[in-house]
Parts: structure tokens; sequence; C-alpha cells
């Protein structure tokens, strides 16, 4: 099975260790992501304003090249799944300005792309219990804390990937992947977002109250699906912690999380890009 696969301008610099590792878990998992043959930046940013047609311009471009190549498109970034998806029910909806973004790009694009967080294919495609099935290296123990940030549930009437205020979807993966999931109250609320271009400050009130929120809770590892929630959330620990002598946690991609448990190369997770290494974790619990 291929499922086509837009990477986005991130996972394609920074984040690489996010789209290596999803690629070769799918391998593992008997799948392919297959990156589109053309594809640009989303954007980063769904239009804040109803009259911001030009906004929508990028996104469709993408969604018009994905439909090319089949009827599903699938991401691993929350803001680019955000994004893509929310202006795939503009343009389907919207037939005025459907018509407006199709003349800027020059292409005849509908909304009829199926728009689908690489989650939901663990979910809905693969089955978390087949994902369990295939892993090697158990979790076991490892309380993980699921961080689903902002722009993978809201808002709910658009995204609909799983409950806005109660949302499992990331604890069910963890589960199968041997781990021991941690509630935890701020795991829906906000990181800071892209402030952390100018108020450096808030996003690390903003994201301290994310780890401090996980760690009461037990947690030892936070998961996300977010580059940018993982930036801040590394960078407002190391800033929170410097001088303090507490213990840091590893802010993981689930993918990396995923590929460890089941057996990848770890010269594919790119764990030596993240700011906080878990292996020592996981080695000195002999997993």
């Amino acid at each position: 099975m291929k499922i086509p696969y837009y990477p986005g301008c991130t996972l394609n610099t920074v984040a690489k260790g996010f789209d290596t590792s999803a690629r070769e878990s799918a391998i593992l998992l008997g799948f392919e992501l297959k990156e589109l043959n053309q594809w640009n930046c989303c954007g980063a940013t769904f239009p804040l304003t109803p009259d911001n047609v030009m906004g929508l311009t990028a996104p469709t471009k993408v969604l018009s090249n994905a439909r090319k190549e089949g009827d599903t498109v699938t991401t691993l970034c929350s803001v680019c799944y955000n994004v893509l998806k929310r202006t795939n029910k503009v343009i389907r909806d919207d037939k005025e300005k459907r018509a407006i973004v199709n003349g800027f790009i020059e292409e005849e694009y509908d909304g009829s792309l199926n728009v689908i967080h690489f989650l939901e294919v663990l979910r809905d495609r693969i089955g978390f219990d087949n994902v369990k099935s295939a892993v090697k290296r158990p979790l076991k123990g490892v309380k993980a804390g699921a961080y689903y940030g902002c722009m993978l549930l809201r808002p709910f009437e658009d995204m609909g990937i799983d409950n806005a205020e109660a949302p499992t979807i990331f604890e069910d993966l963890l589960k199968a992947l041997g781990c021991e999931p941690v509630e935890f109250p701020n795991k829906i609320e906000c990181c800071g977002a892209h402030l952390a271009m100018g108020n450096e400050d808030v996003v690390t009130k903003l994201s301290g109250n994310v780890l401090s929120s996980a760690k009461n809770k037990g947690a030892e590892i936070i998961v996300t699906s977010c580059p940018l929630c993982q930036y801040n959330l590394e960078k407002s620990q190391q800033r929170l912690a410097e001088g303090s002598g507490n213990t840091q946690m590893p802010i993981l991609y689930f993918t990396q999380l995923l590929g460890l448990a089941l057996g990848q190369d770890e010269g594919s997770l790119g764990l030596e890009k993240n700011l906080f290494d878990v292996r020592p974790l996981l080695n000195g619990r002999k997993i």
C-alpha cells in the first residue's frame, strides 16, 4: 500500500528525524509513504481573516497536486495538517472562494481530496492492534505524556481527528508501543506557537506550564506531532532548567518512539538532533 505523503518544509529541513522515522516505520508496518512529486510550502498558517483568499492559494496548490496522485494525502506536521484540512474544507464548501483561488493557481481543484494525519493512518488503516503486534522492543514502564497542542485538534468542527476536549489517539498508540500513557491537564493547551519569534517570555511561561503539568503527573518523556511544539518545549525547558539542576525530560516526535518500539535502526531516528536524549533513559531500563 502506498499513501501519497506531504512532508512540508520543516520536515524537509530541521525536523528530518520526524520525517525519516515515519518513513522507516511505515515500511516496517507494511506500507509506503510516497512523497508527492510536486509540493510547496503550505503557508504554515491558515488565514485568520475571512477575506484573505490569497492565503489559501499555497495550500490549495498542494492539495491540487496531491489530488493528481490519488484521493488521499497524509502528513505528519500538526500545522501542515491543520492548514491543509481547513483549506480543503473551504475549497469544497465555498464556491466563490474556490473560483478565485483556482484562478490564481490556474487549476481546477474542487476539494475532493481526503486529508488525513499519519496518526489516523495508524489508527484507521493499519490498526493499533497490528502496530502492537509489530513491536519488537516494547517500551514497558516508560511513562509518556502525549502532548497534542492546538493545531491537531482545533477547530474541532474542521479537524475531527478525535474528541477535541478528551482525545485518546495518542494515548492509544502509546499503549500499543508498551508505554504507560500519563494523563496531564495541559496536554491540549498552547505552547506559545509562533510567539517564539517575538516574545520568548510568553512562550517560556506557556511551555513551562505544559512541562510542569506533565512532570507533576509523573511523565518521563513527552511526545508530540508538531515541530514548533517540540522546539518550544525543548528550548523552554532548557531556559527554565539553567542553574536549577532539575531533571530534564526528552521531547520526542511520536514517530521516533514508534521507530524505537519497532526495532528501527536508531541512525534513521534523528535522536541525536533532540536537545535531550531519550536513549540513556531507555537503556537504563534495559528495554
